[in-house]
């Protein structure tokens, strides 16, 4: 890492990191938003993730906590989820 990348960030690298991803409730949902992830993030497991359904049933929440090894990695997953057709919501 250089000078320049510390000075960008507030987070001591490598950090565990968690990600908050909303969406509306698909059967799809968790393990495609697992695989977009994972491909910035490639030691990600099925045991990083948390998934929560909305009281009403209708929308779904996933905690997914990475281990980030740089703000652009971190960069990436964000721009990576916030763009897909089935979020609404990142965090």
């Amino acid at each position: 890492m250089t000078m320049e990348e510390k000075k960008e960030s507030l987070i001591e690298f490598p950090a565990r990191f968690p990600i908050k991803v909303m969406g509306v409730r698909h059967d799809d949902f968790s393990q495609t938003i697992f695989e977009v992830v994972r491909i910035h993030a490639p030691d990600l497991t099925a045991e990083d993730i948390e998934l929560r359904v909305s009281s009403g049933g209708n929308y779904i929440s996933l905690t997914v906590t990475v281990t980030a090894i740089s703000q652009e990695q971190l960069d990436n997953i964000y721009r990576a989820v916030t763009g897909h057709p089935m979020v609404k919501y990142v965090l």
